[in-house]
């Protein structure tokens, strides 16, 4: 079993809030950890999945069943099922506030749960849960970083042993999603035309994201299309990667970045079963920017923000990643053992003057590539963002 980093976070967050929240994807391994968490701490607890039609009816008196049970942790599974619990479990815990209550879990984010925003402010610790992230394979020999790259980090396409097991789960994750999921989310859109947005989200994956583009290839109004994208974020499913804008007297990009979170997911949505497949794909180059992006928002300390950065005049960079408003670290990602740089990211670190700057690559070994720019692995970059307090220590 691979070791889940955020569970000392949990563990952390069980003494100081009367709720835990943890959020993220399905089948991202959210029950699976918190059950095996709940054993290991000794502390009796009930669990209920509210998508059970068993479970969901205990709590047609919920005010009575949380009563009978406040010596307990209540783990709420699909949290997103019942948002008229909310109020309820304000008034449970003014009533007999102890921490470590409840705990939540839900597949969708806290934009999509304005109700716990609104009534356990103060209450609740919002945590999510990423797929299975660089950081806790690196001891795995089994599974190295192609191959979490390749199938991405959800659990079961992860570790599954025959290719035909990953593809079969991929789809079936999809269909899932756009069938059920997202519609009992309050997607209105048909699940053909969500599938055919996240493939075309797979085409345009680390490139900046025109609403109006997309808007015309799916014969929709621009705002549909930002709705739609809205709830696959909020579903943890994509990402828009936000331009740093500072006042350096540059005319800066103002659309965001757009990827596909999970690289399996995007390699499944592309049609690439291998490494050997990828190696000869135009995604290639974004395709490791996004796996990188990826591996390094799951590990971020608070207060830590991630963009990237490009000019008019075509000065970029990949990733900035900015804590209380210092560019602590800009980022070039590169896939290639003899990485090149262009014009437009030297005149990028010139503007920005980071504190680090670094183009990180699979396998290179570290050396200076100019005086004040590294070349590191990835293995070796998480050096230099724990080095510069970015990482978030468990």
């Amino acid at each position: 079993m691979i070791n889940r980093l955020i569970a000392e976070n949990i563990k952390e967050g069980l003494e100081i809030f009367p709720v835990v929240a943890i959020l993220g994807p399905r089948q991202v391994g959210k029950t699976t950890l918190v059950k095996n968490l709940m054993d290991a701490l000794g502390k009796q607890s009930i669990y209920l999945d509210l998508e059970y039609f068993a479970d969901a009816n205990k709590l047609l008196e919920p005010d009575t069943f949380f009563f009978e049970h406040q010596d307990k942790t209540i783990i709420l599974d699909e949290i997103q099922r019942m948002p008229k619990l909310f109020p309820l479990l304000r008034s449970i815990i003014d009533q007999n506030r102890q921490n470590g209550r409840f705990i939540l879990l839900g597949s969708a984010s806290p934009d999509l749960l304005k109700k716990s925003s609104e009534t356990l402010a103060g209450r609740i610790l919002y945590l999510e849960m990423h797929p299975i992230h660089y950081q806790e394979i690196a001891t795995e020999k089994a599974i190295d970083y192609k191959a979490l790259w390749i199938r991405g980090g959800y659990p079961t396409p992860l570790l599954a042993s025959r290719a035909r097991a990953v593809a079969l789960w991929q789809n079936s994750f999809v269909q899932t999603y756009v069938e059920r999921d997202l519609p009992a989310l309050g997607l209105g859109a048909s699940p053909i035309l969500v599938r055919n947005l996240l493939r075309m989200v797979s085409h345009i994956h680390g490139g900046l994201l025109t609403y109006s583009d997309l808007a015309n290839s799916l014969n929709v109004s621009m705002p549909s299309v930002k709705t739609y994208l809205d709830y696959l974020e909020n579903a943890f499913l994509i990402r828009r990667l936000e331009p740093y804008f500072i006042n350096i007297g540059k005319r800066l990009v103002k659309s965001p970045k757009i990827y596909i979170r999970d690289s399996g997911l995007l390699h499944f949505l592309l049609g690439i079963q291998n490494f050997d497949q990828i190696l000869g794909h135009p995604v290639l180059g974004n395709s490791w920017e996004g796996f990188v992006i990826q591996q390094i928002i799951a590990n971020l300390a608070i207060g830590v923000e991630p963009y990237f950065y490009r000019t008019k005049d075509g000065a970029e960079l990949d990733l900035l990643l900015v804590k209380y408003g210092i560019i602590e670290v800009a980022m070039e990602i590169k896939f290639g053992s003899s990485p090149t740089i262009s014009r437009g990211n030297t005149q990028a670190w010139e503007d920005l003057k980071a504190k680090q700057n670094l183009i990180v690559t699979p396998e290179t070994d570290d050396y200076w590539f100019k005086n004040d720019i590294r070349v590191c692995n990835l293995d070796t970059m998480w050096a230099y963002l724990r080095n510069s307090g970015l990482l978030n220590e468990q």
